[in-house]
């Protein structure tokens, strides 16, 4: 079984003196509840798990009930201190409202009742956070699994890893790719925009949403402007709509659109997104022909080296805190650009479909940044990018 390196994470903060509920956010399928039973299993502490999968949404005292089962647990035998998890929790109506009074007087209590919540939803999560817990959470991050942990865990080979992206449930699906398919939009895709989008956020238009994710998907490593996107839409929205939209499917960790790097903030935001996926198997399953006939087409198959370039980087820019961009100029650009507050990084992948390009240089006399990297032809192999961690790599500019 893989540890994921937010195990080692959880327990560190579990062993510190009690300050903060831990929030474990990330998107779904990527293992969340099989890392709680692994820090179950490890921690010496005593512990109160619960899920709220099967309780009624209006139950809000259930939480209440558990709160108090673990502090009884406290008094009983006498302990020194003791762990409640509930996962699953954003399925209570205002659960946060309810987190916040009973942490708030364990607080004035003195009571040493460290608490754990986690969630499928990464966007009702961050909603109920922001609303009511401000100041008294830590989020721990779980991004989808990497090349690495796949091949690791699967022995998943680096082609199939790029086309069929890091969902660890589906691996062993990938023989019959009609059937991995149907497990990708049933088991993935229609829970996170049916449940975690459009149960969060005030969507006016469902259909021009899902049309709007579907696109964005099947063009992830493309640069598309908002207007060409509402002229291939069969649902009428204008271009604010669906930028919104864009934006929402981003917070739910399915597909962003990056823009353009620029000194000017606001040319920013009025540039062309490039859009991105986050796991390819969502680019996958909108844009695929099948595995060996894309690979057998290099200009294709350059489409989703670089995708999978993008999704290595832009899993991790939350939890490191960096901001990805791309930069183009007429005909010179570069694929993309990590910012932190101290520098800039330019990558650029050089695939089956692009393996000459002077953007970089170009790139490098404009905006200086501290460091680049090529990808592909006279650089880093793709497999040897996709098996760096992103830490490191960013260490390179901090």
């Amino acid at each position: 079984m893989i540890v994921r390196n937010s195990l080692q994470c959880i327990i560190d903060r579990m062993n510190e003196p009690r300050r903060f509920i831990q929030v474990i956010a990330g998107p779904r399928q990527v293992g969340k509840s099989t890392m709680i039973s692994q820090f179950i299993k490890q921690t010496t502490i005593p512990v109160t798990s619960v899920n709220a999968d099967a309780i009624a949404h209006d139950n809000m005292e259930w939480i209440a009930e558990q709160w108090k089962k673990a502090r009884t647990a406290i008094s009983l035998y006498n302990e020194s201190e003791h762990i409640l998890i509930i996962d699953e929790i954003q399925k209570i109506d205002n659960w946060s409202e309810v987190v916040k009074r009973e942490w708030d007087n364990d607080t004035f209590a003195g009571c040493n009742l460290k608490v754990i919540l986690s969630g499928s939803s990464r966007l009702m999560l961050k909603d109920g956070l922001t609303e009511s817990l401000a100041g008294r959470f830590e989020l721990i991050r779980v991004t989808h699994w990497s090349f690495s942990e796949m091949e690791k865990a699967f022995g998943m080979t680096i082609n199939q890893y790029i086309y069929y992206g890091g969902f660890p449930g589906s691996a062993s699906l990938i023989s019959n790719e009609r059937r991995w398919r149907s497990y990708i939009q049933s088991s993935i895709v229609d829970p996170a925009i049916d449940k975690d989008v459009l149960m969060t956020k005030r969507i006016l238009k469902s259909a021009l949403l899902r049309q709007t994710f579907d696109l964005s998907c099947a063009y992830s490593g493309e640069l598309l402007s908002y207007n060409k996107i509402a002229g291939q839409l069969q649902d009428a929205g204008n271009t604010t709509t669906i930028a919104g939209y864009v934006n929402t499917l981003g917070e739910a960790n399915l597909v962003g659109g990056l823009q353009k790097y620029s000194i000017d903030t606001a040319r920013k935001y009025m540039s062309v997104p490039k859009f991105q996926v986050y796991n390819n198997a969502l680019m996958t399953i909108q844009n695929g022909r099948g595995y060996e006939k894309e690979l057998l087409d290099p200009q294709r198959w350059g489409r989703w080296v670089e995708s999978a370039i993008g999704a290595h980087i832009i899993c991790h820019a939350d939890e490191l805190g960096y901001k990805v961009y791309y930069w183009r100029d007429h005909a010179d650009e570069v694929d993309f650009i990590i910012s932190t507050r101290f520098a800039t990084m330019a990558i650029e992948v050089k695939s089956g479909r692009r393996t000459t390009n002077k953007g970089i240089r170009v790139f490098e006399k404009l905006f200086h940044p501290k460091q680049t990297m090529i990808v592909g032809n006279g650089g880093f192999s793709v497999e040897e990018f996709l098996r760096l961690d992103m830490d490191k790599i960013i260490g390179l500019i901090e």
